[in-house]
């Protein structure tokens, strides 16, 4: 393998001094998906057992293969031919590479609010619908001059109106079968407002959140965006591991057209970061893999990747390094060159996020040279 020589250079004044051409951030989310399934496709234990799977011989056909490498692959094309190469992926336990929820409950509501406020506070202890009491990044930036009236929010889930927009200051937020209310209305969003006539349950189908998101994004352009998605939970909830493997196929099938809409648009093209994650993880054991909680092992497991001009390609991070969901949100704003603030603690940024290379050294020097070939040998 041919090595690459790497000049690394660190600002002295620390992580916040990083420069870059991130200008717009999009904050992808879906609810509850396993790192198990995302680094090593449909699991052997669980995808042939017909209390799980209605139709195995459907599932072997469209998600397995002899080797963890080419299952990852056939569920998650965009991620593992595209954001392997162009961007990072973090949290394979495997490797000791960890990504975790900090806060002790493993709940959606508790999860979304580590990532949103930097604080994985305590008295969040249930998915109950109420108000918020913290701060969030969204509205912290949208509060600023230059995001002002720039941030939007859209989520397959009713509660993130409670988790994004309880504090005084809000956002455009659409969630649940919520309709979309505005002036002036594309016809595809029309149709999906159309399509959510009668319904009110707590979760709306994911493909019209997309729709609702990115018909609202070409048409208003703004520079900081959430799409949370749920289905994957859903159906892991329900018991149906057919459909929860289908709905993470189509989460990357999201991914891609997302990615494919940002570089063809003059206004994002090579200014935008995906930043993607989930709230929480899921049971270890082939009969936990549907629930998650405080007792359950495996529930605080979780994973993140991020793909932009701002991003080194590192692709599937193999290194032994620990971060916290809880590190998000200021790992986010110092991407935008702010510093994340609010009146309840909030956790630093991920410094091995914002220099990936930082385990090669002890101390931070202004430059370092890193050799280096397609993972993160020394």
């Amino acid at each position: 393998m041919k090595y690459l020589l790497l000049a690394v250079v660190i600002f002295s004044s620390g992580v916040h001094a990083q420069s870059s051409q991130c200008e717009n951030i999009f904050i992808i989310t879906t609810d509850g998906f396993r790192w198990q399934e995302l680094f090593n496709g449909a699991d052997e234990r669980i995808v042939f057992n017909p209390e799980y799977v209605s139709d195995t011989s459907l599932m072997r056909y469209n998600f397995w293969a002899g080797n963890a490498l080419e299952r990852r692959k056939k569920l998650m094309p965009f991620v593992w031919n595209y954001i392997s190469t162009h961007g990072q992926i973090w949290g394979n336990r495997m490797y000791g590479n960890e990504v975790s929820v900090e806060n002790p409950y493993r709940l959606s509501y508790a999860g979304y609010n580590e990532i949103f406020t930097g604080y994985a506070d305590r008295a969040v202890i249930s998915n109950r619908q109420r108000n918020n009491q913290n701060t969030n990044l969204l509205t912290y930036l949208d509060a600023l001059p230059e995001y002002k009236n720039k941030v939007a929010s859209f989520g397959s889930w009713k509660l993130f109106e409670c988790i994004l927009n309880g504090t005084e200051n809000k956002i455009p937020l659409n969630a649940g079968y919520q309709k979309m209310q505005r002036d002036s209305l594309s016809i595809a969003t029309q149709l999906t407002n159309a399509l959510q006539e009668g319904f009110n349950q707590p979760t709306r189908s994911d493909l019209l959140t997309f729709v609702m998101a990115t018909e609202y994004i070409q048409a208003n352009h703004p520079k900081i965006v959430h799409i949370g998605f749920g289905e994957t939970d859903e159906f892991a909830h329900q018991g149906k591991y057919d459909r929860y493997l289908a709905q993470a196929n189509l989460f990357d099938k999201f991914l891609a057209d997302l990615w494919t809409m940002i570089q063809s648009d003059d206004f994002y093209k090579n200014k935008t970061t995906l930043f993607i994650t989930t709230d929480h993880g899921r049971g270890r054991k082939p009969g936990k893999w549907n629930i998650h909680g405080p007792l359950v092992a495996g529930s605080d497991e979780t994973w993140m990747m991020q793909l932009g001009p701002n991003i080194f390609p590192l692709g599937e991070v193999k290194q032994k390094i620990s971060i916290q969901n809880e590190q998000f949100a200021q790992t986010i704003a110092t991407y935008l060159g702010k510093t994340f603030t609010a009146d309840h603690p909030v956790a630093e940024a991920a410094a091995y996020l914002l220099h990936p290379l930082a385990s090669v050294y002890d101390s931070a020097p202004d430059v370092i040279t890193v050799q280096f070939d397609t993972g993160l040998k020394r």
